[in-house]
């Protein structure tokens, strides 16, 4: 086999330098277009708000648009993604460092002050986001998919919490881990969190706050 002549090695930087530099510009127009979308998505709705706007918003054109996210119910889903974990990362949300910590808890209160913690943060970045998508379900069935599967997986997440209780506590007499998963599925449900926010004047530190409490109250004897 013959040896690498001193040009190729040289190029070799130069190519690493570039991809890297391209793959950052795409990350970049990446987030702009989803930047662009959920903030058309929650103040103009999903119906009113077209591929056109959010290219332009986004400063980049349709079919790059389209390129990166396909049709507009398709970066709906994305942006709702997005905006529940609070980045594009390809990682499930039970799967990312928070929720390792929060098994990790030494009691109860600990626990749901760190699940309450980051389901405050994730509710201001999402509701808004996710009442846009209630509204388009009405009359869109690709919309009333996704939100079929984003309640699927709020159930999944409202499970795992009940898990994480009931490691820690026994549930309340006559309370089943079916109905504890309803209860905190309410708890969680974004229409409520707007309510409180936008309609109530409450902080995400008080929702966190009263989502800790009302789980102690309504699913255990534990009180704070």
């Amino acid at each position: 086999m013959g040896t690498m002549s001193p040009d190729i090695r040289r190029r070799r930087p130069r190519r690493s330098y570039v991809s890297t530099a391209r793959a950052e510009r795409a990350r970049q127009t990446r987030k702009r277009i989803i930047d662009a979308a959920t903030q058309l998505f929650v103040h103009q709705g999903y119906a009113a708000t077209t591929m056109r706007g959010i290219a332009g918003s986004a400063g980049v054109s349709v079919p790059m648009v389209e390129l990166l996210f396909g049709t507009k119910p398709q970066l709906l889903h994305v942006v709702i993604d997005v905006a529940i974990a609070g980045d594009d990362e390809p990682v499930p949300v039970l799967s990312r460092p928070w929720a390792i910590e929060a098994e990790s808890a030494p009691d109860l209160v600990a626990f749901l002050s760190a699940v309450a913690g980051v389901i405050g943060e994730a509710q201001v970045r999402s509701a808004g986001v996710l009442l846009a998508a209630y509204e388009a379900a009405r009359s869109d069935a690709d919309i009333q998919v996704l939100i079929a599967d984003r309640e699927s997986q709020r159930q999944g997440t409202a499970g795992w919490i009940v898990d994480g209780v009931t490691a820690r506590s026994p549930l309340r007499p006559g309370l089943e881990r079916a109905g504890a998963i309803d209860v905190v599925w309410m708890l969680m449900d974004p229409v409520v969190f707007s309510r409180l926010t936008r309609h109530r004047g409450w902080s995400a530190d008080r929702y966190a706050s009263w989502f800790v409490d009302s789980v102690l109250r309504l699913l255990t004897a534990h009180h704070p």
